[in-house]
């Protein structure tokens, strides 16, 4: 065969196979991710990678708080994203601020506030609301998250239960991984942000008249390059294949 030929039909047949595979076989997909949608994502990203081709790059940040690597501190200095996964209640802040495409938010999940202490500790009584509170003030140190849900713990939950004077000059926002290295005695954070850490026993659920029900959510980015591969993202976290890796670690999928 003529070598010019040769290459003529070898280019061609590239040019084939590059116009019959999917678009989004190519394009890879940056998600900024907070703690409590974490395990599910990380048991889930291997299968959409896999049954779509898109490749998906992860940074992660907390929903919301001060601290320079919150996701809406990383999206106002810049940081490229296609996708957002986090708290309802950040991902409310982001679309009021202007830095979501409107109306790309759906809901994915929800989990609940729960009490863990370090493997192989007492577990407390945390039954009841008056059981529940005497916990908080006998033991030595209380950690939970800088986030969300750590706000809420220390601006009503604590404050309605006229502890706040006493939880703040012993407790940190360490996080759960905090109690596995015995840095802290108990840890009150969402379920979904506890079961991924080694070295902890769950108590369980806090009262439900005391619950705070952390919804997380996804979105688009305003800005974001990758918008089909995107929405693909999203349709696969919201499908009934994800369900068991969303119950598996914590949560219950948003109906």
């Amino acid at each position: 065969m003529n070598i010019y030929r040769h290459a003529s039909i070898k280019s061609t047949v590239l040019a084939l196979a590059i116009v019959a595979w999917p678009t989004a076989s190519f394009a890879q997909v940056k998600v900024i991710i907070s703690g409590g949608f974490s395990a599910a994502f990380t048991k889930l990203l291997p299968e959409f990678e896999k049954s779509s081709g898109i490749m998906v790059t992860t940074t992660t940040g907390g929903s919301q708080g001060t601290g320079p690597n919150t996701i809406g501190a990383q999206l106002g200095r810049g940081v490229p994203a296609d996708v957002v996964i986090m708290n309802k209640a950040g991902l409310n802040d982001l679309i009021a601020a202007g830095r979501i495409v409107a109306g790309t938010d759906v809901d994915l999940a929800q989990t609940y506030l729960a009490v863990a202490v370090r493997s192989g500790a007492t577990k407390p009584d945390i039954s009841t609301v008056d059981a529940f509170k005497q916990m908080l003030l006998r033991a030595k140190s209380v950690t939970f998250d800088s986030s969300t849900t750590g706000t809420y713990l220390t601006t009503k939950l604590f404050p309605r239960l006229g502890i706040a004077d006493e939880l703040a000059r012993k407790s940190t926002t360490a996080g759960a991984s905090a109690v596995a290295r015995g840095e802290a005695e108990v840890v009150v954070q969402p379920l979904s942000e506890i079961l991924p850490v080694r070295g902890l026993d769950v108590v369980g659920k806090i009262p439900n008249e005391l619950q705070y029900v952390a919804m997380f959510s996804t979105a688009i980015v305003s800005g974001a390059k990758e918008v089909e591969a995107a929405k693909r993202l999203i349709a696969f976290l919201r499908s009934q294949r994800a369900y068991a890796a969303i119950g598996e670690s914590g949560m219950e999928p948003a109906r």
